[in-house]
């Protein structure tokens, strides 16, 4: 995802400002007078806000002014677009600014296939809220579709943060600390009167401690669910309708009545305070709401910069502010607004049916390979067959060479904009103290693709103060990124697209990019790949594309070099000699062009470059097909470092229109080091200007695995602020996957030192650059130096039946010292689909030429031993997004009572969660225009990487026979180069086996080799920036096997029980076969059989008792339950059970079963106890329920009570005799005796110990029961919240 790149402190802060004079100046007033003349003399530089003039918009505008953008539609393919943010109401000429909003990622879908009918104009809601319909809604079915959402799951992340304290300042901390001071106070008093320790005084103190106990663990466990909104939907006759309840309370009347926004432009708010404005969508016939939000701040500002309109402040305005908008959000807020292949193809298919002229895309991510995928295909369908204009970012993660972002960067159809800073921004924006002259921002991604094309097309301002949406609390902010440039550069092609519709002009996505690139200028000091063909300049386009109007204009040129669209040649074995490439050059024709068009096609083309070292043909002759040409590169004679050239072909009828096609050339010659120099690279006194960058190129040694960088500062008077990076490019690896990345400040005569991992024998780019907005020059020194300690095998794989694994080290480079640690980090349990469901989607879901997607969502169940962090992937497609075969991916974890608990896609490091203890279920969703290829993986494996709490680590010896003995381990060692030595790792003893891993599952973690801190650094390197690729140097994986048996306690003895008669057993058995059936049968006549059998059989009385306490008409046998309790207990010798508890050791040699048989016994009579207890207790709870009712025998209810509360109390200390009152077992009774004796406090403590033992509903209502009773209406309105967000209706739809 682009997002703007967080603006370090400005360099005004970080400088020293120099004196003029020795002699202290003292600081002067100026009178109003005097800064109104120099407000005059130098006037606010609003032009630099949201800057135009650089790029020629505003003397296009000053030339054609109703030229603004009227005409066009440009959808913004964003975080979603606040329609009542600033500047996004209207156009200049009087149209709605934004035509429609949609959701495209899912992520605000509620299911609202539920069809109710209201009574006497009430329906009960999906939350239990009872809901009024008011009076005046029109609906001539009577029929309701309802649904549910909780509205954190659409607040953008800042809003909810803000949110979240303000409900807990308002709402929650004043009621809670009065009651907290009241609770705290009536102990206070409790243990001021109450000193003697009756077992009644110390049941109310532990009632007024367990009250003081809770509201203190409340305070702790505060978790705020949120807003949860009741959502109406239905047909008034005419269209659909839909209505949320935002009061919260089921009062309609308070509540906007909502069309989808595309039919009247209508949107709500979801309060005061949240100021979050929202739109809706129906599909599905009403089964299915989607409440459209802005998912962040970002889709507005864009939106703004591109046509933001202010009628009365026309300084504020965004580039094209006659342009209309079509709002697309395809960030997906569950996934902190990352974009998803179900929003952008979502999106393309919206495009494409709304006939937009433009697409303004402000995303995009490191691509393993470019130009290829399902989302880039239905991007190019969109450019070359609709004629879909298509810009996006270039990406913000430069100044290194190829870290263009995809499909800004490396997407054949995309126009790839990078961000520029002019002056007059500089002032404007960023308040610097002095003008520096223009630059590309240091962040700015360079070209080229990994495919050789340029990656950057052209450049805009990539830095604007516009609009942002209404819940942020302010109008405008400052953002940068080549998430700003991209919209700047949109709206000025709009501007171009309103002159050529004007004056009927045909254009195509061809003739508009190559107008675009040929007009535009190179600003001075900026390099090609920073900049690509330079910085727009829109009203040259225009002008070119009404002089340039001819066919020949219209098409555009296909540059292949293989499998390639350019040709760079960067690693030392692809310049060790000069190479012939041959280059295809084939026309592409707009859609729907004649044929005899296509038939007249004949260009004479000169071929032109102006490099030496390139050798190409001089003409060639071009028609409707491919035609090929040979290039030859030679590298011979080239000064190390960057080269660049292009091979232009231009039309020898109209040489003045600039080139037809560029075939671009890059060639890197890359340093060289060897020992000779300790493979270390030094550069002193390096003079370094504001915004200046210096690469080097590497040709990495043999051997090296990680390098170290020290830069030392020579400046005596400045701070300085550095960006250290450093790039290795692998066929089919994302250039994140080898980078390197710190932002540095250096102090006067400081330094700073990092290391990173390289990859031996090929080329490494190195960058060292001074941040953009730096002010003063500073000189530095630095060292660049390589070390290799070497491993045999990339990944280290060990299987714990092996006992001893070996692994040698080489010490390659240098004298290394050596400390082998390898250290266990988590352990993975692979999972397979329990069942696989493939499904045509809906009509969001359709391609042209009713193109049907189809989804196959994949369900998985694991349980989770103990709390903790867990990281789900599906290894197959992650880490794969816009190059990857399948439209999609997107995963869901529910638990046992199917609450959303997370989600995520392409990159499962972003998406780890905590997870308590339980067992949980995952739903996948893969989709694909192709069902078949669904089907092809229906069993697709799945993964659950569980972080381990304490890291394990691995015994590793010097030789064989000391690993075996387990004696003297490892310390370390020192290598002299191109030495090695074997080391030896020992198996992991089997009680360090994490719970809940076995067999199929493996221990994941890494091998350090180096001793040094620097070394094990660069070990453990990762992306720093965005974390979507994490490595580790050398990996380990320690696979598991079964653990070993135990034999169970008694299980010899029983060996020696003599074997009992056939007919014996046969009796026992179906006696035993009797009880089971007896429970499901509802009957007594078996049990009062069995009974009159087996009159000392203690089972029978058990299951009894069981049958009992489980049936549905239980509140009417609860007599019969203390009967059969007591029954139970009766049949237990509790003397001689309290005589064996009391016994410290048991010598008797079958003391194994006699401990297990008590243990039984006791289980047996505290379940009895606790059966009964919970029965009395619900005795007691129904009499004091009827005592208000009206009773002739009132005195005999009394006695029935005191009679009730004698036993239950009987059976409570009995109970605390045997067992802790918080085992499980006895939570339930432990509870229904505090809320008998009116101990709301104590009730509440078992009661939530018994919620987090078994999380059903039905116990946190209990809660919330007791929460009332005791008067905490906070506590219980905030648990009341969260009972549709714990306990939702069904899974969450994708």
């Amino acid at each position: 995802m682009r997002l703007p790149v967080p603006q370090p402190l400005s360099a005004r802060q970080s400088v020293r400002p120099r004196r003029r004079c020795r002699g202290l100046v003292s600081p002067v007033a100026l009178s109003p007078a005097a800064v109104m003349a120099a407000a005059a003399e130098e006037p606010f530089p609003f032009h630099g806000l949201l800057p135009k003039k650089e790029t020629g918009a505003a003397s296009f505008l000053g030339r054609y002014p109703e030229y603004d953008g009227r005409g066009v539609l440009l959808a913004v393919l964003d975080t979603g677009v606040d329609p009542g943010a600033p500047g996004m109401q209207i156009t200049t000429d009087g149209k709605p600014k934004i035509i429609d909003i949609i959701d495209t990622t899912g992520s605000g879908d509620v299911n609202t296939s539920t069809v109710v009918e209201p009574k006497d104009g009430e329906i009960i809601g999906l939350s239990g809220r009872t809901l009024k319909i008011p009076t005046n809604w029109v609906n001539p079915s009577g029929k309701y579709h309802i649904g549910i959402k909780n509205g954190y799951d659409f607040y953008p992340k800042a809003l909810k943060e803000r949110i979240q304290k303000e409900r807990k300042e308002k709402q929650w901390d004043p009621v809670h600390r009065l009651l907290l001071a009241e609770a705290c106070r009536k102990l206070d008093e409790f243990d001021a009167v109450h000193n003697s320790p009756s077992q009644a005084t110390k049941l109310m103190k532990e009632e007024f401690q367990s009250q003081v106990e809770l509201l203190n663990s409340l305070e702790k466990k505060y978790n705020d669910p949120g807003p949860v909104y009741d959502c109406l939907v239905w047909h008034d006759g005419e269209t659909w309708r839909a209505c949320i309840d935002s009061s919260e309370c089921g009062d309609f009347t308070k509540c906007t009545v909502l069309r989808t926004y595309k039919e009247t432009q209508e949107y709500g708010s979801f309060g005061i305070s949240e100021m979050l404005n929202y739109s809706v969508n129906i599909y599905e016939e009403g089964n299915l709401l989607s409440i459209v939000t802005s998912g962040g701040a970002h889709g507005t500002h864009v939106a703004s910069i591109a046509a933001g309109y202010f009628p009365e402040e026309p300084e504020r305005n965004g580039v094209a502010p006659g342009a209309q908008i079509l709002a697309i959000k395809i960030g997906d807020t569950r996934l902190s607004t990352m974009e998803t292949g179900t929003g952008l193809i979502r999106a393309m298919i919206e495009a494409m049916k709304y006939k937009c002229d433009l697409v303004n895309y402000s995303y995009g991510e490191a691509t393993h390979w470019p130009n290829s995928g399902r989302i880039c295909e239905v991007i190019n369908e969109a450019v070359w067959k609709h004629n879909v204009i298509y810009v996006s970012s270039a990406g913000n993660n430069g100044p290194c060479l190829s870290t263009v972002g995809c499909p800004g960067g490396t997407t054949s159809s995309v126009i790839g904009v990078g961000a520029y800073v002019s002056p007059d921004m500089m002032v404007a924006e960023y308040s610097l103290r002095e003008k520096l002259p223009a630059n590309q921002y240091t962040w700015s991604s360079r070209g080229p693709s990994t495919d050789g094309a340029l990656g950057v097309s052209i450049s805009a301002p990539g830095g604007a103060i516009a609009s942002v949406p209404n819940w942020t609390l302010r109008g405008t902010q400052l953002m940068n990124g080549t998430s700003m440039s991209s919209p700047n550069a949109c709206g000025g092609i709009a501007l171009v697209l309103s002159g050529l519709k004007a004056n009927d002009v045909h254009y195509t996505v061809h003739s508009v990019r190559r107008a675009l690139e040929n007009t535009a200028v190179k600003a001075e000091n900026i390099e090609v790949f920073a900049q690509g063909h330079g910085i727009i300049q829109v009203d040259k386009a225009y002008d070119y594309l009404i002089q340039n109007s001819s066919f020949t204009s219209n098409i555009g040129f296909t540059v292949t070099v293989g499998n390639n669209r350019g040709i760079y040649l960067r690693d030392p074995v692809q310049i060790a000699a000069p190479s012939d490439r041959g280059v295809g050059i084939e026309p592409v024709f707009p859609e729907n062009t004649e044929n005899t068009e296509r038939i007249s096609l004949q260009l004479h083309l000169a071929l032109t470059s102006n490099a030496a070292w390139v050798q190409c043909p001089s003409h060639l002759e071009l028609m409707n097909q491919c035609r090929h040409i040979n290039v030859r590169v030679d590298p011979r004679g080239l000064r190390e470092g960057l080269h660049y050239t292009e091979v232009c072909g231009y039309d020898i009828a109209v040489p003045n229109a600039g080139p037809l096609f560029r075939v671009p050339i890059t060639l890197i010659i890359p340093a060289r080091i060897d020992e000779s120099s300790h493979y270390d690279l030094s550069y002193t006194d390096v003079h370094f200007k504001p915004g200046q960058i210096r690469r080097h190129f590497i040709e990495v040694p043999q051997g090296a695995t990680w390098a170290e960088v020290t830069v030392c500062s020579c400046s005596t008077d400045v701070t300085a602020k550095f960006v250290l990076h450093a790039v290795q490019l692998v066929k089919q690896k994302a250039y994140r996957s080898h980078e390197f990345y710190k932002f540095s400040s250096l102090p006067e005569k400081g330094s700073v030192t990092e290391a990173f991992p390289v990859l031996s024998g090929k080329t490494i780019e190195f960058c060292i650059a001074r941040w953009w907005a730096s002010l003063s020059d500073v000189s530095i020194d630095y060292t660049i130096s390589f070390h290799g300690i070497m491993c045999a095998s990339p990944q280290l794989n060990i299987h714990a039946s092996e006992g001893i694994v070996r692994f040698d080290v080489q010490s390659t480079l240098k004298y290394e010292d050596i400390a082998p640690c390898i250290n266990l980090k988590s352990w993975v349990q692979t999972l397979r689909p329990v069942s696989a469901k493939i499904k045509p989607l809906g009509s969001r879901d359709v391609l042209p030429n009713n193109r049907q997607l189809y989804e196959m969502i994949l369900t998985y169940n694991f349980h989770q031993p103990k709390s903790g962090e867990v990281t789900p992937s599906c290894p197959l497609l992650c880490e794969l997004l816009y190059e990857s075969e399948f439209d999609s991916q997107l995963w869901i974890i529910f638990d046992q009572n199917k609450r959303q608990m997370g989600s995520g896609d392409a990159y499962p490091h972003q998406y780890s969660l905590k997870l308590e203890k339980g067992d949980y279920t995952i739903r996948l969703q893969i989709r694909h225009e192709q069902n078949s290829e669904l089907d092809r993986i229906k069993d697709l494996p799945f993964v659950v990487s569980h972080r381990l709490s304490n890291t394990l680590s691995l015994d590793i010896y010097e030789n064989h026979s000391l690993a075996l003995l387990g004696k003297k381990k490892s310390n370390s060692l020192t290598l002299p180069p191109k030495h090695s030595h074997p080391f030896f790792v020992t198996s992991l003893p089997d009680d360090k086996i994490p719970k809940g891993a076995g067999p199929g599952c493996y221990l994941v973690g890494t091998l350090t080799l180096s001793k040094t801190e620097l070394g094990k650094k660069a070990g453990q390197s990762a992306a720093k920036r965005q974390g979507k690729f994490k490595k580790d140097v050398i990996t380990v994986h320690y696979h598991l096997i079964p653990s070993p048996t135990k034999a169970k306690n008694g299980s010899k003895e029983k060996e020696k029980e003599p074997e009992k008669d056939v007919k014996e057993e046969f009796a026992e058995a179906l006696r035993d076969l009797k009880i089971q059936w007896m429970t499901k049968l509802d009957t007594s006549d078996m049990y009062n059989e069995l009974k009159e059998a087996f009159p000392n059989h203690l089972p029978l009385y058990v299951a009894r008792l069981h049958q009992l306490d489980s049936e549905k008409e239980r509140m009417k046998r609860l007599d019969e339950i203390i009967e059969a309790a007591n029954t139970v207990i009766s049949h237990i010798d509790q003397t001689a059970l309290a005589v064996y508890f009391a016994m410290k050791t048991d010598p008797r040699p079958d003391a194994a079963t006699i401990k297990n048989d008590m243990e039984k016994q006791k289980s047996t009579l505290v379940d009895a106890l606790c059966r009964k207890g919970s029965a009395l207790a619900d005795q007691l709870l129904h009499l004091q329920a009827q005592d208000g009712a009206v009773s002739s025998d009132a005195e005999g209810k009394n006695d029935d009570q005191e009679s009730c509360i004698g036993v239950l109390s009987e059976t409570f200390w009995e109970t605390t005799k045997w067992t802790d009152l918080f085992d499980t077992k006895v939570l339930t009774f432990a509870y229904k005796h505090a809320l008998a004796n009116k101990m709301y406090g104590r009730g509440l403590k078992f009661a939530t110990k018994l919620a987090e033992e078994k999380p059903i509903k039905e116990n946190l209502k209990n809660c919330i029961q007791l929460m009332k009773l005791l008067g905490w209406t906070h506590c219980a309105s905030f648990s009341e919240n969260w009972l549709p967000v714990m306990y939702p209706p069904d899974y969450c739809v994708f």
